[in-house]
Parts: C-alpha cells; sequence; structure tokens
C-alpha cells in the first residue's frame, strides 16, 4: 500500500488502508506492505489499528531503511519503529552499489554491508521477519 499511495493526489485515511487490506487479504494477497512507520505516523497508527481485525493469509510488513552510519540498531529510530510497528515482517532498504555505499553513506563497502547484516540481525532479534 505504501507504493500505491506515493502518487499525487493520493492519501489514504486510516479506514481507507484498513478496508484495503482487509481486501487484499481476502483475494490472496501474502504479504501487505502496510508503510513506514518512521516516517509517517499515519503507518503506525494502521499497525496499531490491524491489530483489532484477523487477517485470513496475508501477513503485515513494515517498511523502512538499514541503520544508518555511526548508530547501532538499537538506538536507530527507524529500525526501532519497525520493532515498534508489531507486525511479522519488515522490509528493509539499503545500498547494493558500492558507488551509493561511498558516494551517498559515506562509508566503505564493508561498512556499508555490516549496517545491513546488523539490520537483519537485530529485526530477527525482536522475531521480526
Amino acid at each position: 500500500m505504501r507504493d500505491g499511495a506515493q502518487g499525487a493526489n493520493v492519501s489514504f485515511a486510516l479506514q481507507d488502508k484498513i478496508r484495503i487490506a482487509l481486501k487484499l487479504d481476502e483475494v490472496g494477497v501474502d504479504y501487505i506492505e502496510g508503510g513506514w512507520p518512521y516516517s509517517n505516523p499515519k503507518d503506525l497508527d494502521f499497525f496499531k489499528a490491524m491489530k483489532e481485525y484477523s487477517l485470513g493469509r496475508a501477513k503485515l510488513a513494515a517498511f523502512g531503511s538499514t541503520t544508518r552510519r555511526g548508530v547501532r540498531p538499537e538506538r536507530d529510530e527507524s529500525l526501532n519503529s519497525l520493532v515498534d510497528a508489531d507486525v511479522p515482517v519488515a522490509v528493509i532498504f539499503g545500498k547494493s552499489w558500492t558507488l551509493h555505499a561511498r558516494e551517498v553513506l559515506g562509508v566503505t563497502w564493508e561498512e556499508n554491508l555490516a549496517m545491513i547484516a546488523e539490520s537483519v540481525e537485530y529485526l530477527r532479534g525482536h522475531g521480526v521477519r
């Protein structure tokens, strides 16, 4: 649903997102990416509200990024928002090109890979796939 809400003039109300999620579950979607709780408080509200509903097939997933340079995963607000969303799955993004790691993040390739690994380990340690 995050991608569907990124178009011009598209903004889902909380009840809209709940209805969409329930319909996606009804038609057999396996994973529903409900949003980025760190960047959008409305997305965190969605994950909390969905606790009141039972999904038959779908698993809710929260979107976010790997830990930031120089920040331990347990102190990273974005990663902790994924844990706080209390969902079974997280969808995280990181840099997969050495140029981006070096020029955008300002880290070595090895540091980049460590940030990715630490982020995954942290989430798994909190029961998030």
